[in-house]
C-alpha cells in the first residue's frame, strides 16, 4: 500500500473515488476549489476494468495522481478468516477490510477532511470515519448540485460516464452482492470470465458447507448464480418492461443511465454500499 502520509502536521483535505459518476464529479468539482485535494480509491482487486479504465481518465481530468490504496491481505484471505462466509447486505466483511481499513491506515493520525459525494437531492449518508481525527464535509449538498448536475459537471469536463454504466448502475466489486438479477445477466454477457470466478466462490464456499452441514451461501438473494442464468429470459423480460415503464414515468429524452436507474428502483434489492458505490 502506497505511505504518504503526511508528517507536517498540516491537515490533509482527502476524497475518495469509487469509480462511479458521483465521486467523479466531486473530483473535477473541487479540482480548483482545493489544490491540495489527495485523491485515492480502495482497489480489492476485483473491480470490473471499466472501473480501472475510467480511473485513468479522471486521473488525466484532475491532473494529479489518484493513490490506490491496497489491503495488506486480500479478498481470499477474508473469507478464509470468515470461514467461507460470503459477504452480504447484513455482513459486510469486504466493506470494512478490503475499502475502510485501508483509508484509516493511509490517513493515520493525521487531521483530515474527507469530502463526500452525496448529492443535494439525495437523503442518504455516505462513510463518515468514527476516528476522532477525520471530518466529512458535502460539497454537493451545500453547492445544490444533484443528479442532473454531477451528469454536466462530466459532460462538461468531456469523460463523461463509465461504460459499466450501460448495464450496471453501481460501481464495486465483479461479485457485489448489490447487484440487482438483471446485473448479473449483463456481467455474464460482457464478463464471462469474472462470471465463472463469482460462481467458483459460490461452488467453493458450499461444498465446504454441505460437507459441515451448513447453510448455503450465495452472491444473489434467493438463488445461485446457477439457477439465476437459467432464468435469464424471465429476468431480461421483467427488466424490459421496467424499462418501458421507466420511459414513461422520466422526462423526455431523458439520459439512458436515468431510465436505468428508474427502472432499478422497481427492484426490491436494498441500495448499494455508499463506501462502494458514490
Amino acid at each position: 500500500m502506497t505511505d504518504t502520509n503526511s508528517s507536517s502536521g498540516k491537515k490533509r483535505h482527502v476524497l475518495g473515488l469509487s469509480g462511479g459518476k458521483d465521486s467523479s464529479a466531486l473530483a473535477i468539482h473541487m479540482r480548483d476549489r482545493v489544490p491540495e485535494m489527495e485523491y485515492f480509491f480502495c482497489d480489492t482487486g476485483a473491480e470490473l476494468p471499466e472501473t480501472y479504465e475510467y480511473l485513468n481518465r479522471l486521473e488525466a481530468a484532475v491532473g494529479k495522481q489518484i493513490v490506490r490504496l491496497n489491503a495488506t491481505r486480500d479478498f481470499d484471505h477474508w473469507l478464509e478468516v470468515y470461514q467461507g462466509t460470503l459477504p452480504s447486505p447484513q455482513m459486510r466483511w469486504c466493506t470494512k477490510n478490503l475499502k475502510l481499513k485501508p483509508l484509516e491506515e493511509w490517513v493515520g493520525d493525521d487531521e483530515v477532511i474527507s469530502y463526500v459525494a452525496i448529492r443535494a437531492d439525495e437523503n442518504r449518508l455516505g462513510y463518515v470515519s468514527t476516528k476522532p481525527n477525520i471530518s466529512a464535509v458535502f460539497p454537493f449538498r451545500e453547492d445544490g448540485i444533484d443528479r442532473a448536475g454531477v451528469d454536466r459537471i462530466l459532460d462538461e469536463a468531456g469523460i463523461g460516464l463509465p461504460a459499466y454504466y450501460e448495464w450496471r448502475t453501481r460501481s464495486g466489486c465483479y461479485f457485489c452482492f448489490f447487484q440487482r438479477k438483471h446485473e448479473w445477466v449483463g456481467l455474464k454477457d460482457r464478463h464471462p470470465d469474472l462470471f465463472e470466478k463469482a460462481i467458483a466462490y459460490e461452488e467453493k464456499v458450499n461444498y465446504r458447507r454441505t460437507a459441515m452441514q451448513g447453510r448455503e451461501y450465495t452472491w444473489s438473494q434467493g438463488e445461485s448464480l446457477h439457477e439465476l442464468i437459467e432464468r435469464r429470459d424471465e429476468i431480461e423480460a421483467k427488466h424490459q418492461a421496467a424499462l418501458d415503464r421507466a420511459a414513461k414515468r422520466v422526462k423526455p429524452n431523458s439520459p439512458l443511465l436515468q431510465v436505468l436507474a428508474d427502472a432499478h428502483d422497481e427492484d426490491d434489492d436494498e441500495a448499494g454500499c455508499a463506501v462502494c458505490h458514490l
